[in-house]
């Protein structure tokens, strides 16, 4: 008996397109930042240009697309949209600010009040006593918790690891050594943090 792996017949998918709400800005920095890679990798020859690669990367990180559907959408391998999306993860990663070099950056400027506060990213549902951290009780869904510090704007200034969704803001700002950090920044006197002259403001979600 023959064992034929190929398709019986015509029976592709059909591919839709729509649009994904990254601004350009974000797009061309991801686009950039992994052409520089690839040079400096000595990579000749990708199956799609950088920026095509950094529209599905992003596709699955924004959307949440399923992989299979944008590798089956492309014609590429599920195996290859993992390696770009980590990839891609990896090297944004490395260019992350520092939480000590984001409060020096703000004493720099002259801030006199930032922002503390954690939020929850929802993810997928897995099975398995494994993803039982990531249950948050306060949002009753599964996710991964971050704090994000931004200055008196609004401005995202620097973001915290992924940590487990039951983790509490107040219990981060802790492992993060966020107090310490703020009170004395690198390179600075500490900031005041007296009632008549606060440049410290920490507000967390309870």
């Amino acid at each position: 008996m023959k064992r034929i792996n190929e398709p019986a017949g015509d029976t592709g998918f059909p591919v839709y397109q729509c649009r994904l709400p990254v601004s350009r800005k974000t797009n061309e920095y991801c686009t950039d930042l992994l052409s520089r890679h690839l040079k400096k990798i000595g990579s000749r020859w990708r199956r799609l240009a950088p920026g095509r690669i950094v529209v599905i990367v992003l596709a699955v990180l924004r959307r949440d697309q399923r992989i299979a559907d944008m590798a089956g959408g492309n014609q590429v391998g599920d195996t290859t949209v993992r390696r770009w999306r980590d990839e891609l993860i990896s090297l944004l990663a490395a260019h992350a600010p520092r939480l000590d070099r984001a409060c020096k950056r703000i004493a720099k400027r002259g801030g006199e009040a930032v922002l503390i506060d954690g939020t929850l990213i929802p993810t997928v549902r897995r099975t398995g006593r494994a993803n039982r951290p990531n249950y948050s009780g306060k949002h009753r869904r599964h996710g991964l918790h971050f704090l994000a510090l931004t200055d008196g704007k609004g401005r995202l200034v620097w973001i915290s690891a992924a940590r487990p969704g039951r983790t509490h803001d107040i219990t981060a700002a802790r492992r993060d050594h966020i107090l310490t950090h703020l009170r004395t920044p690198p390179g600075s006197a500490p900031w005041p943090t007296s009632a008549s002259s606060v440049w410290t403001t920490i507000r967390t979600t309870r």
